[in-house]
């Protein structure tokens, strides 16, 4: 739908392997969205690199109580950010111990969630939207519905 409304936008669907980085040759900007966190180390390693400007989103989710808690989370990071944004820890580049991403059928509507959120941050990146505040990250808790945000 984007590449009918809008000129230089391209979609591609693709298994990304180590040894993409000639792939993202005149990439401008990244969405990370992966549910590994060694795929996402190596996915980061190469935009910054390249220095091309991303969002990263992730969840994390626990059945502590025994109904799915947690937050979810969306992440900017400028060309150039990355070590700044790595230092902070805010990315998880390892994966959970227990992870019950993978097994749970309400994960369906928090990943369409996370992805508007973070389609709403590239918008207002790209001025399409308002942006008082200039979040370099954003978490959004599943339990008070509640949303908070770094600089």
């Amino acid at each position: 739908i984007y590449e009918t409304l809008r000129e230089g936008v391209r979609l591609e669907t693709k298994y990304i392997l180590a040894d993409f980085f000639d792939e993202m040759e005149g990439v401008t900007f990244a969405f990370v969205c992966v549910d590994k966190g060694e795929a996402r180390a190596g996915i980061i390693d190469v935009l910054k690199q390249k220095k091309i400007s991303f969002i990263d989103v992730g969840m994390g989710l626990s059945r502590d109580k025994g109904p799915i808690s947690g937050m979810q989370r969306v992440t900017h990071v400028a060309a150039g950010s990355a070590d700044n944004i790595l230092e902070k820890q805010w990315i998880p580049l390892s994966d959970p111990p227990d992870d019950i991403y993978r097994n749970n059928i309400q994960i369906g509507e928090l990943n369409a969630l996370n992805a508007c959120l973070a389609v709403i941050k590239f918008k207002q990146l790209r001025s399409f939207y308002n942006d008082d505040c200039e979040f370099s990250q954003l978490l959004f808790t599943l339990d008070s519905i509640h949303v908070a945000t770094e600089p």
